[in-house]
């Protein structure tokens, strides 16, 4: 049996442990102990682009945030699907995250970060939004933390927020589209959206290709 080699770690601001490891070709990243993603597990986060991005022109201009990186598997279903003209804001919290990506995980997604078509911003996606220009963004894809309940990030809290949420349906374009991804329903996150004047669909997404069941949801919220 191939044992799991920790291939590196890191403590973040709020004193929680993340760690990188590989276990048999497959790659997973934790937190204070537990899986935060795993690339045998990446269904959920392909989806996520897909459907973020399947009501645009591949060859037209689109501007498309990203607000985590993960494994960078919604990362490269959004540049599989699109061409040259588009451009991706990745917005990751962690440079450590950045970092993996591009030192052990080059053979996974990491070697995408180099596309032309890549800008990264290693920030606080909050902040980030917050500064963002009116009407700038055809497509906002938000996998942060464990979706609208935070786990590494307490301010992460606040993007789900009313106020986060007008933010962000003020930088989208009017045919705009945003999509979030959820550990589960959650009822109180759909009533803000739909308060920031979203209209709202749920889609349930499987953990594996080949599941059976859904386990998670993505909220899909179009600017109307």
């Amino acid at each position: 049996m191939k044992p799991r080699i920790k291939l590196a770690e890191s403590t973040t601001a709020d004193g929680g442990a993340m760690a990188l490891y590989e276990h048999d070709g497959k790659y997973c990243i934790s937190y204070s102990g537990q899986e935060l993603m795993h690339s045998g597990a990446s269904a959920s986060e392909i989806l996520l682009g897909e459907i973020g991005v399947e009501l645009l022109d591949r060859d037209a201009e689109a501007r498309i945030l990203i607000g985590g990186l993960g494994l960078g598997f919604t990362l490269r279903s959004v540049l599989e699907t699109m061409g040259a003209a588009t451009t991706v804001e990745l917005v990751e919290l962690l440079p450590e995250i950045v970092s993996w990506n591009r030192e052990y995980l080059k053979c996974l997604n990491g070697a995408l970060l180099d596309d032309p078509r890549v800008e990264i911003h290693t920030t606080d996606v909050v902040a980030y939004v917050r500064k963002a220009e009116r009407e700038r963004y055809d497509v906002i894809l938000m996998d942060v933390d464990n979706g609208p309940v935070a786990m590494v990030s307490e301010t992460n809290k606040s993007l789900y927020s009313n106020s986060g949420l007008r933010w962000m349906r003020a930088s989208l374009k009017p045919t705009g589209r945003a999509v979030f991804w959820s550990a589960g329903p959650d009822l109180r996150f759909e009533d803000r959206l739909k308060r920031a004047g979203f209209r709202v669909t749920k889609v349930p997404a499987k953990v594996h290709a080949g599941s059976k069941r859904a386990a998670y949801l993505l909220y899909v919220a179009n600017y109307k």
